[in-house]
């Protein structure tokens, strides 16, 4: 899945190359949406909510309400505007197959020029009244990323909440329910665990100031917004520099020099659900003798396949 940061990004480039053009030719490769007519709609904005993209459209005048065009990147996701991929650290910005678009927009400014954005592999595409949108996105904790989030003290407070609603859930579960907080992925929730020296397996009662967690996120989430390369540490440290711990299995610790450690986190409740891949620093991170680590597995095998 994407980070909050990488459908930030994209949606905001997405927003200054579509808002106030008017569709003159509108491809929805899906089956509940591939007959629908956008001809002479409005792109509105392109606004983030989570990891999910909206696409708010007006219609001609006079029509019927607002629309809003729904999709989410998955695991291999990616918009290009004008043939140019939105690069992020979370997706190849290589060529990708003709078969593989699901939407296909062109879009006319008053200027005449037009601006063409085609979406790769992603998925969920539907399109809603904009004032159903709750239907879609409604069930998403506050996002990390939302504008108001500086202003409205009530949005930290609630994700904190959120966070401690289940205080024997592991943090590092925890940290990936977007129903709690939304816009953390499987990167953040590494390095926010090693950031803040806790085990991923132990429980949110034994996790320390949950404030202080989602103040990193929230920063984190924040200043990686505006870039290609994801960087969490500082962007001091040279070369391959940019992270802590996610996909640095096997590897010396940046802080400690042991090796990092590649396991695995799973969530009992969810039947038929693989466990999510994490890493994490042995030392850095002792969980020893706290309750929840043993649900992390690792081992030598496991570090082989990162070297």
């Amino acid at each position: 899945m994407p980070e909050g940061d990488t459908v930030a990004r994209q949606c905001r480039i997405l927003h200054d190359a579509l808002a106030g053009a008017v569709l003159t030719a509108c491809d929805l490769r899906v089956p509940r949406a591939a007959t629908t007519d956008l001809l002479g709609w409005t792109v509105r904005e392109v606004r983030p909510r989570g990891k999910h993209l909206l696409m708010r459209l007006d219609p001609p005048t006079p029509g019927p309400g607002p629309l809003t065009l729904h999709s989410h990147l998955m695991m291999d996701g990616i918009w290009h505007v004008d043939g140019t991929p939105l690069r992020s650290s979370d997706t190849s910005a290589g060529p990708r197959p003709a078969h593989t678009i699901r939407v296909a927009l062109t879009a006319r400014h008053h200027d005449g020029h037009e601006t063409r954005a085609i979406a790769y592999d992603v998925k969920q595409v539907r399109l809603v009244p904009t004032a159903d949108e709750h239907t879609l996105v409604g069930h998403l904790g506050p996002d990390l990323l939302d504008p108001d989030w500086d202003a409205d003290p009530g949005l930290r407070e609630r994700a904190v909440r959120n966070l401690g609603a289940e205080p024997e859930r592991p943090i590092g579960l925890a940290l990936l329910d977007q129903r709690l907080l939304a816009g953390i992925g499987n990167i953040y929730r590494s390095e926010l665990c090693f950031l803040a020296r806790i085990h991923p397996a132990v429980p949110v009662s034994a996790a320390g100031d949950l404030g202080r967690i989602v103040d990193l996120a929230h920063r984190l989430l924040r200043l990686n917004s505006d870039r290609a390369v994801r960087v969490t540490t500082g962007g001091m440290m040279g070369r391959d520099g940019d992270l802590w711990v996610y996909g640095r299995g096997g590897r010396p610790c940046r802080r400690c020099r042991a090796r990092i450690v590649r396991g695995e986190l799973g969530d009992p409740r969810l039947e038929g659900t693989a466990p999510r891949v994490l890493w994490f620093c042995p030392r850095c991170q002792d969980g020893s003798g706290m309750p929840g680590r043993e649900p992390v597995h690792g081992g030598a095998r496991a570090r082989r396949r990162d070297r």
